[in-house]
């Protein structure tokens, strides 16, 4: 199983603190995106989730990076949903090395179930009719740079050259779950280095909809 790199494992220590602070309600997850399809590669307190390490990202590109609170690098208190219906609130921060490149990202899951009673009561009490002010645009073009990146990577990881065609809508079927194709520019990119055309990963994806 792929460990963290020197740099991801600095992050460890920091991991272990959130989730002893916080108690095990909160599940603390580390992301290597060098190896997109197994990106988990340490998680405290994982019973939150059920995240193991090995796997792959959930939320990623649709809840952070294209998020409109997405500013400074990370995305903080959205909520996501456990398979069994829990409502966990999320915040990720991406970690980059020295050259600026994203090659992870920092993970803090709590499971809001864990509040009980006291979280109605609390949400009752302290709600306001103000709304919110408008948060801003996450910047696009960073966006688009990183998730170009993962497309890289994710293909990287395959042999391209001696791939059938269901193993290319297999790989297509996991970058459509992930949310890359939300990503203008997404496709045209996955084609030339699939050395395909537009028309048929757009064909492939209508058979992986068909499919679901």
């Amino acid at each position: 199983m792929h460990s963290p790199g020197k740099l991801l494992a600095t992050y460890i220590p920091m991991a272990d603190m959130i989730a002893a602070t916080f108690g095990k309600a909160c599940e603390v997850v580390i992301h290597d995106l060098s190896i997109p399809q197994n990106s988990v590669v340490y998680a405290v307190n994982n019973h939150v989730t059920g995240r193991q390490v090995g796997q792959s990202f959930d939320h990623l590109i649709k809840q952070v990076l294209l998020s409109k609170t997405f500013t400074g690098d990370m995305t903080a208190n959205y909520r996501t949903t456990t398979d069994d219906g829990r409502e966990v609130k999320s915040s990720t921060a991406l970690i980059r090395d020295a050259s600026g490149e994203v090659i992870g990202a920092f993970c803090v899951n709590y499971d809001l179930s864990a509040l009980g009673p006291m979280q109605a009561f609390m949400e009752s009490f302290l709600s306001l009719n103000t709304a919110p002010p408008e948060p801003e645009t996450a910047p696009v073009e960073n966006v688009v740079e990183i998730v170009d990146d993962l497309i890289e990577k994710i293909i990287a990881q395959t042999d391209t050259a001696s791939m059938k065609k269901k193993e290319k809508i297999r790989l297509i079927e996991f970058m459509e779950n992930k949310g890359v194709f939300l990503i203008k520019g997404a496709i045209d990119k996955v084609a030339d280095r699939l050395s395909i055309s537009k028309v048929t990963v757009y064909s492939y994806l209508d058979e992986i909809k068909k499919r679901k």
